[in-house]
């Protein structure tokens, strides 16, 4: 298994450990980092099954899902999980993912996040498509997209079944050769 760890000037990104259970269930659990996700907050078993099936992941040949915690580079606190996903049938396209603690939004963590998880995808894992996909309400996701320098691509209808009912998706994207690293 190739272990990840990719590092930025705020944060970094490294592989998920079972020592992170509590720390991303502080993501995974909290009504309010959940809001715009397709589920419920989890309890801790249940971050604690997701982590072991991302450790299972991370020895699959070839290797298809990244779940990565997010390290304050000052504090070395995991404050976020990043997930990069990339597809089987197209393999030079992937799907990003990311969820921070409530206490660290607003202060541009986000987009350094989604700016060091592009760029793992281009610089280490080759890709030439980058693409995530965001509740149509959640305006600070939308606009740490853009400022990282990824195209809002339009609108998938119902394209989410949440426990609230079906939900649109608006898709950003970055390609390779539109892609400078900032």
């Amino acid at each position: 298994m190739r272990r990840v760890q990719c590092n930025g000037a705020r944060l970094s990104l490294r592989d998920v450990t079972e020592t992170d259970v509590a720390a991303l269930h502080a993501v995974y659990g909290d009504r309010a980092a959940t809001q715009y996700m397709p589920f419920e907050p989890r309890t801790s078993s249940q971050v604690a099954d997701m982590v072991r099936e991302a450790l299972d992941a991370a020895q699959a040949e070839p290797r298809r899902l990244y779940m990565l915690a997010v390290v304050d580079a000052d504090h070395r606190d995991v404050i976020g999980v990043a997930r990069l996903h990339i597809e089987a049938d197209h393999p030079h396209s992937a799907e990003i993912g990311l969820g921070l603690r409530p206490d660290q939004w607003g202060r541009g963590m986000g987009t350094d996040l989604i700016r060091l998880l592009v760029s793992f995808g281009f610089k280490q894992l080759g890709l030439h498509r980058i693409w995530g996909a965001r509740s149509p309400d959640n305006l600070p996701a939308q606009l740490a997209m853009l400022t990282a320098g990824m195209v809002e691509e339009g609108r998938i209808r119902h394209h989410v079944l949440t426990p609230n009912g079906w939900r649109d998706s608006v898709v950003h994207s970055v390609l390779e050769d539109e892609w400078t690293d900032r």
